[in-house]
């Protein structure tokens, strides 16, 4: 029934009206549990009204902020959303709270971006891409094995049309180019250049 009653809710928030906002706002506010609050707040942030959102994720953060697992869905449920473009991102990553050495919260927001974005990752002006190979090369030098896991955002870029697929596999071999690379990531983006 929750996932029913939740569902719905996030169809209601697809074209909100007022009332559509404040139901989303009153379960929100006053719901019992956290898949009914979190809900809320997705809805709230898919509903393009940035005013209600930005209220909700001020009020989220504020409740939880010394929860970590609850700060990683946070920063996910903003990284993902449909309005986040590559400047939000950065600006998610200026966060106080977030430490890109810190592998589940760079995977809350980085592969939230890359991996469950697709209309902010996969962008004409391939600035997506771009902050893709940025962050593989950079989470390389910390973590190999979560970058090599980042790298497989772009393992299918041959079934991209154009101009996506060319501006993919420019990033793909920008990465490959960098010669200090782990064999983690080496292994992912040399087989998906010769695939």
């Amino acid at each position: 029934k929750r996932a029913l009653k939740n569902l719905a809710l996030s169809y209601l928030l697809i074209a909100p009206g007022a009332q559509e906002l404040a139901l989303a706002q009153q379960q929100f506010d006053n719901a019992g549990n956290m898949t009914d609050r979190a809900a809320a707040l997705g809805a709230l942030i898919h509903s393009g009204s940035a005013e209600h959102a930005q209220a909700a994720l001020a009020s989220f953060y504020g409740d939880f902020e010394h929860e970590a697992l609850v700060v990683d869905k946070w920063f996910a449920m903003q990284a993902a959303a449909p309005t986040t473009d590559v400047q939000a991102v950065r600006q998610l990553m200026a966060h106080p709270d977030f430490n890109i050495r810190n592998p589940n919260r760079a995977r809350s927001v980085i592969f939230s971006y890359c991996s469950g974005n697709p209309g902010g990752f996969h962008r004409a002006d391939a600035a997506g891409y771009v902050f893709w190979s940025e962050r593989v090369v950079e989470l390389d030098s910390i973590n190999p094995q979560v970058a090599a896991r980042l790298a497989r955002a772009l393992d299918r870029w041959k079934r991209l049309v154009e101009p996506y697929r060319s501006a993919a596999r420019e990033a793909l071999a920008r990465v490959a180019a960098k010669t200090d690379l782990s064999n983690d990531v080496r292994e992912v983006v040399d087989r998906a250049l010769a695939d």
